[in-house]
């Protein structure tokens, strides 16, 4: 889970970067980049294995949280309190809400590429334009993306610790990368939310 997850996080910049193209006012250049990650043999084989790290790092997550409830049916009835973080404790919440959004983006995005629904496959600069003209799409796009936020910023360290690579001088150092990480991400999709639900 921890390997799939961190191939993921270098994917997200990529997504965020052609993301910031709907920002100007010329269609091309976002349709351009589109219409290349959906086409390009070497993005194919790389949206397969993209595919594969979503479904092995959401249903081993399940299983591990599965386990952990089995392990534990009844809570404490007191006194000691669990040394695990609020953010470990609530990782399936915020992964259910990142998935929540998944579901919603293949949907409006991925299934009109594979013809699936209805829309434009040529011209998703103006598929992504009308979605952030709905209001309800833009509270969900923003809630989403703050739960992700604090979904990255407890999985970007506990991965490296999961993998065995803690390290008294490091740790720190990922610590302080992970912060900025899960900060800086969601920080540039909502900005792209908001700027084209408010101000186009």
């Amino acid at each position: 889970m921890a390997l799939a997850g961190l191939f993921l996080l270098m994917f997200l910049p990529v997504h965020l970067i052609i993301n910031l193209m709907l920002l100007k006012s010329d269609p091309v250049p976002f349709n351009r980049a589109a219409h290349f990650m959906a086409t390009f043999p070497v993005v194919k084989i790389v949206e397969i294995a993209l595919i594969a790290a979503i479904l092995i790092h959401i249903s081993w997550g399940i299983f591990l949280q599965i386990q952990n409830w089995l392990a534990r049916p009844v809570g404490y009835a007191g006194g000691n309190k669990s040394e695990t973080s609020f953010f470990s404790r609530f990782m399936i919440w915020t992964g259910a809400s990142v998935l929540t959004f998944l579901v919603l983006h293949f949907f409006n995005f991925y299934f009109i590429k594979l013809g699936l629904v209805p829309g434009d496959p040529e011209n998703f600069y103006s598929v992504a334009h009308n979605l952030f003209k709905i209001s309800a799409y833009n509270y969900i796009y923003l809630i989403c993306f703050v739960l992700l936020g604090l979904h990255l910023f407890h999985a970007f360290s506990s991965a490296f610790q999961t993998l065995g690579l803690n390290h008294r001088i490091w740790t720190p150092v990922v610590k302080v990368f992970a912060l900025i990480y899960s900060i800086l991400i969601p920080a540039g999709f909502a900005y792209i939310s908001l700027t084209l639900w408010l101000f186009r």
